[in-house]
């Protein structure tokens, strides 16, 4: 089928039938508006598996017309998942929750709906099929948040033992709910705090650098089956990230160490306020390191230079500064 697609003054045809065709379950969020532009501009047709397609007509203009199609679908309704992924070469699964909550609990997405994703996969013929997960995901972990992820890993395996697991760190980028927490935080209080002594390492990795790579993993003729872990240049403890933030703000802040215990006691009711500014699971997600373990593939294996902190966070941080993008000496 040809379709016409106007570039400038000029229309440009393509071929809808020639394209490789993609389903990305959750494909609305943060990492999902990368990466289906990132398929777009591969030439794939990309359908956008959303449970809200409304709320998803944002990324249609990533394409051309007709590339990028939002649709209805719930992880936690098999139909519906099977109806999104009929047809499909390649299916990414990207749907994941930090803050559990009603029918989204850690099981139903990260579990259930794994399974229920590879199954509907492996019925359709599907030939590719990219599960996205998380470094830390342990059966042995202190949280349910890593546990569920390797329980869902292992859930894919088991369903559709070709599958391809991506394990990022802390992904970070202009929409990012970390370091942008870290940005707010530092405007509404003369301190900041340090879990358990802020001690805690991780490495984040850049929200393009991930769609990159897993765009890679989607093109024909890339490896199937395997695990990668995907993690930025840098390893950074929290103390470190919190001065980093610091400094693109302009904020100059107190740290204030509070123990583990603590924290946990005081997220028993943050978690309750509507904007979740810290759980109890998350207290013990920071006491493991969140980096790669440096025995399995990442990004250079897939041909994506990292990007670092430094080249990102500038562009976004300013926002939390006093006088926005204008140094603080122009104020005066």
């Amino acid at each position: 089928m040809m379709r016409a697609t106007r570039v400038g003054s000029r229309f440009r045809l393509w071929d809808q039938s020639d394209m490789g065709k993609v389903t990305v379950i959750g494909g609305a969020g943060f990492l999902g508006r990368y990466l289906v532009k990132r398929l777009a501009q591969q030439g794939t047709q990309v359908r956008v598996a959303v449970r809200d397609p409304e709320a998803a007509n944002f990324l249609k203009p990533m394409g051309d017309v007709g590339q990028v199609q939002p649709i209805q679908a719930n992880i936690r309704n098999e139909a519906s998942i099977t109806r999104a992924v009929a047809g499909a070469d390649v299916v990414i699964n990207l749907a994941g929750v930090m803050f559990p909550g009603g029918a989204q609990g850690f099981q139903a997405v990260h579990e259930d709906g794994a399974e229920t994703v590879a199954r509907a996969a492996t019925s359709a013929g599907v030939g590719r099929l990219i599960h996205v997960s998380a470094i830390g995901a342990d059966a042995e972990a202190n949280s349910k948040y890593a546990r569920s992820k390797a329980a869902g890993e292992a859930m894919v395996r088991g369903t559709y033992p070709d599958a391809i697991t991506v394990r990022p760190s802390i992904i970070f980028g202009a929409e990012d709910h970390f370091f942008n927490l870290f940005g707010q935080l530092a405007t509404l209080t003369p301190v900041m705090p340090l879990l358990g002594g802020g001690k805690g390492r991780m490495q984040p990795v850049y929200v393009d650098d991930v769609a990159q790579a897993i765009a890679a993993l989607a093109r024909d003729g890339a490896a199937t089956g395997g695990t990668y872990e995907l993690g930025g240049p840098q390893v950074l403890t929290m103390a470190e990230m919190i001065a980093m933030t610091c400094e693109h703000t302009g904020r100059n802040r107190l740290t204030v160490w509070y123990p583990f215990a603590l924290a946990k006691f005081y997220a028993f009711f943050l978690q309750l306020l509507p904007w979740r500014i810290l759980t109890m699971d998350q207290v013990d997600m920071l006491k493991v390191d969140n980096v790669a373990s440096g025995e399995l593939p990442g990004l250079d294996a897939l041909g994506v230079t990292p990007t670092a902190l430094n080249a990102v966070l500038p562009h976004y941080l300013y926002r939390y500064r006093k006088a926005g993008r204008l140094p603080q000496t122009e104020l005066l």
